[in-house]
């Protein structure tokens, strides 16, 4: 099954960068990825909570939504929108942060909230709180297409393992990472995060990411990491998207997994403990 990672550079505007996410999309059906994958946050990246109140969408009405729908309908094949910032009716006011799984008949077949919120100092100058903006999600998603059961989580989860061994120990075969991770933190952590969620779970991780800078019609922008992976059962580095926009295509062979799995047997042996 040949699976294509989108590596994006969106600005804060929904508007504009909605045609190069099409495009890209159109590009990786072209190359002949029957899944294809976009990183967090598609729709835009703000540190603004007063801009994404203006320019973020309820499910039902949001328009980035509305149209990879129908392009994923138009080539037939599965999407994971890596994620969305979308309005709710919460009472507090934030917004959710769901990553979407897309059947080639554009109807949506399974979301996600990002349950783990980036409340972060990773420097004096790099400070975020994204559970000011975002409430976070209560239930882990595991969604069974024909090609694979897929895990669905999102960017700063990937620093909590728990997450993917319940996913892993309940059946998943493929398990995604959609990111905008910092490029700080990107630089020391986010590979060796992968092949250790890959390795521990005997899946295939599969992880779209932003890019570069992304400018900010307020606020100063944020960088980040790139670098979209794909990593094997085994932990091996399969596909390094680089630092620049555009598709990552490779071909996943899910007996890798139950190969992995055979070798290396740990999903089945946790043993009860006591303590700390």
């Amino acid at each position: 099954m040949r699976a294509a990672l989108v590596q994006l550079t969106v600005t804060d505007d929904p508007a504009v960068n909605l045609p190069d996410t099409v495009g890209f999309l159109r590009q990786a059906a072209a190359g002949g990825a029957g899944f294809v994958l976009t990183p967090e946050l598609t729709n835009g990246l703000s540190s603004s909570r007063a801009h994404q109140r203006r320019v973020f969408q309820h499910e039902d009405e949001d328009e980035t939504l509305s149209a990879l729908r129908a392009e994923a309908k138009s080539a037939g094949v599965w999407l994971l929108i890596g994620s969305l910032g979308l309005l709710t009716h919460d009472t507090d006011g934030r917004f959710a942060n769901r990553s979407l799984l897309v059947g080639p008949d554009g109807e949506v077949k399974a979301r996600y909230d990002k349950i783990h919120m980036f409340d972060v100092n990773v420097s004096e100058t790099e400070v975020y709180r994204e559970s000011d903006g975002y409430r976070p999600g209560a239930r882990a998603v595991l969604a069974d297409t024909p090609f694979a059961k897929v895990g669905m989580t999102v960017c700063y989860d990937v620093r909590f393992p728990a997450l993917y061994r319940r996913l892993a120990q309940a059946g998943a075969e493929i398990i995604t990472v959609p990111a905008a991770f910092n490029h700080i933190t990107g630089a020391a952590h986010w590979e060796t995060l992968l092949r250790a969620r890959a390795i521990e779970t005997g899946c295939y991780v599969l992880a779209p990411a932003q890019t570069g800078f992304h400018p900010e019609t307020q606020g100063k922008g944020r960088r980040t990491h790139g670098h979209s992976l794909v990593v094997a059962p085994w932990g091996e580095v399969l596909a390094d998207a680089g630092t620049e926009p555009g598709v990552t295509f490779v071909d996943l062979d899910l007996a890798k997994v139950e190969e992995a799995r055979h070798r290396i047997p740990s999903l089945t042996h946790d043993r009860d403990f006591v303590g700390p």
